[in-house]
């Protein structure tokens, strides 16, 4: 089975693990279940971190740390992703908030958010 990491469990089962529930903590521990992130979210951290907002000195090369540790999947931004954006309701207006969701719905994969108004949106989540 394959999920789909939101930023911020990304950046959680990363550099701390105790903030995610115990089910998510148990999928990262078993390694049986592939993990994505989407390259949205790799842009919303380098944008943070470039911002001050995340203490990241080196985004791009931490990301590539990071995403090795879990033997994560990056998941491009496609036409039919960005298609699909339009047909989400107008929760967000972050559009990160906005494309990773749809992401999601389009690859019927599981999103795992721990933003409870990304869980409003049509996308299974965990």
């Amino acid at each position: 089975m394959n999920s789909l990491l939101d930023t911020a469990p990304f950046l959680w089962a990363v550099a701390a693990p105790g903030k995610l529930t115990a089910e998510v903590r148990g999928l990262l521990e078993g390694r049986q279940h592939a993990f994505t992130v989407s390259a949205a979210s790799l842009g919303e951290v380098i944008i943070k971190a470039e911002k001050g907002v995340l203490p990241i000195p080196d985004a791009p090369r931490w990301l590539d740390t990071a995403l090795r540790s879990l033997e994560a999947y990056v998941l491009p931004v496609t036409a039919s992703h960005v298609y699909r954006v339009h047909r989400l309701p107008m929760i967000h207006r972050d559009p990160f908030d906005r494309i990773i969701p749809a992401q999601a719905v389009v690859e019927g994969w599981p999103l795992i958010t721990n933003d409870a108004t990304v869980r409003s949106y049509p996308a299974p989540t965990l």
